[in-house]
């Protein structure tokens, strides 16, 4: 099986020799069809400097990006838009909805802007709205709705192109304890079930439980791996040895650092 996703000898440098940072110094990963990969680090350790080179919202100063085969930093045009619209699915922390839409035309918007034919955006709409339990909330706008129906509506939009690749930025960061789990099993399920390929940056150990590896990153490089056991581990086993090796990093039960 070819990975999915490639990163190799990623670098991203701010600022001139003299002054420079490096948020991103030379990082090589793979993920795999179907992975859950969570990477972790403190603030200002290149995390979300990664999803944003990932995104094409920054570009890297050196290395390579490959997605499904392609070597994204070369696409251009249609075929870059083509890339952002189609082959990566987003999650933010912040949901971004768009206020004036409900709940239905933010997760058709996509579509929209992408021609795909009616019947296939209903039948679409009606998969997801149903596996996510948003059924009642379509007709809704974000401000008649709770943080965790945010979050599901924001969750459905970034699935229903079928992107290669879902991006999550902290997507459980803005939830209180009980809609942040219930995200998180949503996700896992469609992991599980739809193969879907998760790339998520998280603080939360409990979140991070969920993904089948992590990636550690401090000061630009990943210094620490972490694999989940599968089938054998259980998801509690998996999150006591994430907050094992979150101590002996010196952080607390949330932070890795």
């Amino acid at each position: 099986m070819e990975p999915i996703l490639t990163i190799e000898s990623l670098t991203k440098y701010y600022g001139k020799s003299s002054n420079q940072t490096k948020a991103l110094n030379g990082i090589t990963f793979q993920v795999m069809p179907g992975e859950f990969l969570g990477i972790m680090g403190s603030s200002g350790s290149g995390k979300s400097t990664l999803l944003n080179c990932i995104a094409t919202v920054t570009a890297p100063t050196s290395g390579q990006i490959t997605v499904n085969g392609r070597h994204i930093q070369s696409l251009k045009g249609a075929a870059l838009a083509d890339y952002r619209g189609k082959e990566l699915g987003y999650l933010f922390q912040n949901f971004e909805l768009l206020d004036h839409m409900t709940a239905r035309e933010n997760i058709l918007l996509p579509l929209s802007l992408h021609d795909v034919p009616e019947r296939e955006s209903l039948k679409r709409l009606h998969q997801l709205s149903s596996y996510l339990e948003i059924e009642d909330i379509l007709n809704k706008f974000p401000s008649q709705m709770s943080g965790g129906q945010k979050q599901r509506v924001a969750a459905a939009r970034a699935l229903i192109l079928n992107p290669a690749v879902i991006l999550a930025d902290e997507p459980t960061g803005a939830l209180d304890s009980k809609n942040a789990r219930a995200l998180m099993e949503k996700l896992s399920g469609l992991n599980h079930d739809a193969d879907a390929t998760i790339l998520m940056v998280t603080h939360n150990s409990d979140a991070a439980s969920y993904c089948s590896r992590i990636l550690y990153i401090q000061d630009g490089k990943i210094f620490h791996e972490l694999r989940r056991d599968l089938p054998t581990e259980t998801k509690q086993d998996f999150y006591e040895r994430i907050l094992k090796v979150t101590a002996q990093l010196g952080g607390g039960s949330t932070n890795v650092l």
